[in-house]
């Protein structure tokens, strides 16, 4: 795998979860569908707002480390561990490609 076809992988995996993160943001805002008038049910309600909200605090997070491989790729410091400087593996980075840390510092 090439830095190309990561860079291609990374940009596709952004794409995808700003989808997703635009969907859970429509659903938690009820955009679509008002709060249900039943007071049971919009606890029930409520109650899924704050596992959708949990999922899209995670996507947020990840993108976040997407958009910051996509600029180390740019700046030409991609592949290279912010804690020891090594060179990371590209069989890490295949798996992971969104990492910043190669597998020692990683599990150290």
């Amino acid at each position: 795998m090439s830095l190309e076809q990561i860079r291609d992988h990374l940009l596709a995996r952004q794409a995808e979860l700003e989808g997703r993160l635009a969907r859970v943001e429509e659903h938690v805002s009820h955009r679509n569908e008002p709060l249900s008038a039943d007071f049971a049910e919009q606890a029930v309600e409520r109650e899924n707002d704050e596992v959708l909200e949990a999922i899209g605090c995670e996507v947020s997070n990840e993108l976040a480390q997407i958009k910051q491989s996509l600029r180390r790729i740019e700046e030409g410091g991609y592949g290279v561990c912010e804690r020891c400087g090594e060179d990371i593996a590209l069989e890490r980075l295949k798996i992971v490609p969104h990492t910043i840390y190669c597998i020692r510092c990683a599990v150290g």
